[in-house]
């Protein structure tokens, strides 16, 4: 996989993922926020829906790719996803977490071009989605 070295942009957006679901923390209901950062440098941060009904839940990134799009940005550069600790783990910060199958899927929906931001080989790193997703649907 072709790994790139993360930016200060890069460091800035999953700040943004990090500030929204520590903010928005619920248990059983939030506990992934994600960021993700338009061409023009705009970035749009939310978190996912939790359901009863797994199938029916909305991941972070979808979420926040809809936001970006619903304000009429529709050209994506890079995106995040972060964990929020719950209170019964003993770790006191957000992590890293790389994008579900569906959510590869439907960020190279939307650009073939994004990188998305996620743990590799014990660091964080940036790569093209499609590195993520050989042979696309």
């Amino acid at each position: 996989m072709k790994v790139k070295s993360l930016t200060k942009e890069d460091i800035k957006l999953i700040e943004a993922a990090e500030q929204v679901i520590e903010r928005n923390y619920r248990y059983g209901k939030h506990h992934i926020g994600a960021a993700v950062r338009t061409t023009s440098g705009t970035i749009y941060s939310a978190v996912h829906l939790e359901a009863n009904v797994g199938r029916i839940a909305v991941c972070g990134e979808a979420m926040a790719l809809g936001k970006a799009i619903s304000e009429g940005d529709h050209s994506f550069s890079t995106i995040v996803a972060v964990a929020h600790p719950h209170p019964h783990e003993e770790m006191e910060r957000c992590w890293v977490v790389a994008p579900c199958g569906m959510c590869r899927e439907l960020i190279s929906d939307y650009g073939k071009d994004v990188d998305v931001i996620l743990s590799y080989k014990g660091e964080t790193v940036k790569v093209n989605v499609l590195e993520l997703l050989p042979e696309k649907y």
